[in-house]
C-alpha cells in the first residue's frame, strides 16, 4: 500500500525562499567580474543578479547559457524583486523553448507579413540605438492568421536587437499611424505584439514616438493602453503634426533621421536591414 506522507507539501515558493537563503551570505561575498555592460549597476543590484542566476539555473539549467545581462533586464522589469523576475525569465525560457524552438524565426514562415513591407530598420539615435520605423497602415491580418503574426514580431525584435551595440540594450521605434483605417485594426495582433515585447523583451524598448494617429486610431488606443505595463507608458510619446521633425531631432540627429520624416537616411526593409 503507498504510503502517504503527514507533512505538508513544500510550495514552489518555499523553494525559492529556502534557496534565496542560501546564497544570500554567498551573494555579499560575491564580486560579479565586470565585462563593461554591468558598469551602471549598483553594489545592490548586482548581488540580485547573483541571487536571481542561482535560483533560475536550480529551476532551469539552461539559463547558464544567458548573461549577467539578460538577467538583469528582467529584475529591472521588476523593479529588482527577485522572485517576480525570476519568475518571469522562466516563463520567458518556457516560451522560448516551444515557440522558437530552433532559436530563431526563419522568413520563409512569415512571408505574408514580410511581404506587407510595414517595418524599416535604418540608423541609430543620439545614444547609439537603432531606430525602427513601423506603418500601421500596412498591416493587415493574412491569411495564416495570429500565430504567424507573432512570428513576424518575434522575427523584427530579433532583428532589432542582433542591431543593438555593445554597451547599449535598448532600440528606439517610430509608429507612424498614417492613413491608418478599421481595415488595417487587430486588436488581438496589437495586444500579442505588446505582450511579447514586454514579457519576452523586458527593457528592450527605450522609447516610442507615434506620429501621425488619426483620431480613429485613438478609440482603438484606449482598448490597448489599459494592458500596457507603468514602465513602458513612460516610454510613448505622442508627436504633434506640427512639431514632428523638431521633437525626433531631440533624439535623432538628422543623419540618422529617414528621410521622410525631414532627414538623410532612406528606408530599409527590416528583412533585408
Amino acid at each position: 500500500m503507498e504510503t502517504v506522507s503527514t507533512e505538508p507539501a513544500k510550495s514552489e515558493l518555499d523553494s525559492n525562499q529556502d534557496l534565496l537563503a542560501k546564497d544570500e551570505a554567498k551573494a555579499q561575498a560575491v564580486v560579479l567580474q565586470d565585462d563593461g555592460g554591468l558598469k551602471d549597476s549598483s553594489e545592490a543590484e548586482l548581488k540580485k543578479i547573483s541571487l536571481m542566476r542561482t535560483l533560475v539555473e536550480a529551476r532551469d539549467p539552461s539559463s547558464k547559457e544567458v548573461d549577467d545581462l539578460m538577467i538583469r533586464r528582467f529584475l529591472r522589469a521588476r523593479d529588482l524583486d527577485v522572485e517576480k523576475a525570476s519568475a518571469m525569465f522562466l516563463k520567458y525560457l518556457k516560451w522560448k523553448h516551444s515557440f522558437v524552438p530552433n532559436g530563431s524565426v526563419s522568413p520563409s514562415e512569415i512571408c505574408d507579413d514580410l511581404a506587407q513591407e510595414k517595418m524599416y530598420v535604418q540608423g541609430v539615435d543620439k545614444k547609439g540605438r537603432p531606430i525602427t520605423v513601423a506603418f500601421a497602415a500596412k498591416h493587415f491580418q493574412n491569411k495564416n492568421g495570429l500565430e504567424a503574426f507573432k512570428r513576424y514580431v518575434v522575427f523584427a525584435l530579433e532583428k532589432l536587437c542582433s542591431r543593438i551595440p555593445a554597451g547599449e540594450e535598448k532600440f528606439l521605434s517610430i509608429a507612424d499611424i498614417k492613413g491608418w483605417g478599421y481595415a488595417n485594426s487587430d486588436l488581438r495582433g496589437y495586444l500579442s505584439a505588446l505582450t511579447i515585447l514586454q514579457d519576452y523583451y523586458p527593457e528592450r524598448l527605450g522609447k516610442l514616438f507615434i506620429v501621425h494617429a488619426p483620431y480613429m486610431f485613438m478609440k482603438v488606443w484606449k482598448l490597448v493602453y489599459p494592458f500596457i505595463d507603468d514602465n513602458t507608458k513612460k516610454k510613448i510619446v505622442f508627436v504633434e503634426n506640427k512639431k514632428l521633425k523638431s521633437t525626433l531631432l531631440e533624439e535623432i540627429d538628422e543623419s540618422q533621421l529617414p528621410e521622410i520624416y525631414g532627414g538623410k537616411l532612406q528606408l530599409v526593409p527590416i528583412q533585408d536591414s
